[in-house]
């Protein structure tokens, strides 16, 4: 048997009358340290220790998504791309639609959380660029766009050359995309019962998508979660541009979601990253669900 097949990348799941794939872009090595920079050393060390990860570099997982509603497929986000060597095994969305038997022509809509290079790098990919549709639509938030003109990160604690890079590729995506973007202010339904709305926080026009049909419901995060998010939702990400605003988003996200039964995917937490959320204290837990082969 091959490794692919042994390491599914892709997950289907239907939201009422609404499909759904997760798919993986892969893995990327993440500095421990960003994943709680307002709490001491050994807070954060003795999690990390519990979740059976490693003390100084863990693996980030990359999932995006394929929304089908109507007549409109919906792309939610495109991970890395290709074009940074030091994350080989991220950067896997083009590959992995094919796989999955999906053509980016058919592709009639993108939507983008922000503008981070994990999360807009694969539109930048030649061997996907190339064959989406010229009518395409990007969605994202006009503050987003407006954000990466002049992006602030004087709030944010990441390793040094980090920033530079998140704006070079900010800059030639707009760049490349100018044309194609579809800013709103607050929120868009991009198809029936596909719901983009702009949370700020993580970014200034940073987004969710939500996703109603036939009583169910599933929210698309971004990186409003983390995986320290559920047990600690007042932690910070240090790849957040407000921290404490950020933390507003994920509490209040979070109360709504264990609230409604709602279930919940996001851009880093474990792959197919499909759970529910139950609150837990003053906290809460994201409980896996169940896979249906």
């Amino acid at each position: 048997m091959s490794q692919i097949d042994l390491v599914p990348s892709r997950y289907a799941l239907k939201v009422g009358d609404i499909d759904v794939m997760v798919i993986s872009d892969g893995v990327l090595p993440i500095t421990t340290s960003t994943l709680a920079t307002n709490v001491p050393g050994p807070e954060l060390a003795a999690w990390l220790d519990e979740m059976f990860l490693p003390p100084e570099v863990c693996d980030w997982p990359l999932n995006v998504a394929v929304v089908r509603s109507g007549d409109r497929t919906v792309l939610v986000d495109s991970g890395l791309g290709t074009e940074f060597p030091g994350f080989p095994r991220a950067g896997q969305l083009a590959a992995r639609l094919d796989a999955a038997g999906i053509d980016p022509a058919s592709v009639t809509d993108v939507v983008l959380t922000h503008l981070h290079m994990d999360h807009v790098g694969g539109l930048l990919v030649e061997g996907l660029r190339g064959r989406l549709r010229p009518d395409l639509r990007v969605h994202l938030a006009a503050a987003e766009a407006e954000f990466w003109g002049s992006p602030d990160f004087s709030r944010t604690v990441m390793p040094t050359p980090v920033p530079e890079v998140l704006r070079t590729t900010a800059a030639r995506f707009l760049d490349v995309y100018r044309g194609q973007l579809r800013p709103f202010e607050t929120e868009r339904e991009v198809a029936p019962g596909v719901l983009v709305q702009r949370t700020g926080g993580h970014t200034p026009g940073h987004s969710v998508v939500r996703l109603e049909s036939g009583g169910d419901r599933l929210t698309f995060a971004g990186d409003a979660v983390f995986q320290p998010g559920s047990a600690h939702p007042g932690w910070h990400n240090g790849f957040d541009h407000d921290p404490e605003g950020s933390a507003r988003v994920r509490v209040r996200l979070l109360t709504e979601l264990a609230a409604r039964g709602e279930q919940l995917v996001a851009t880093h937490l474990p792959f197919p990253s499909v759970c529910h959320v139950a609150a837990d204290g003053d906290a809460f837990r994201f409980v896996p669900a169940v896979w249906d082969h």
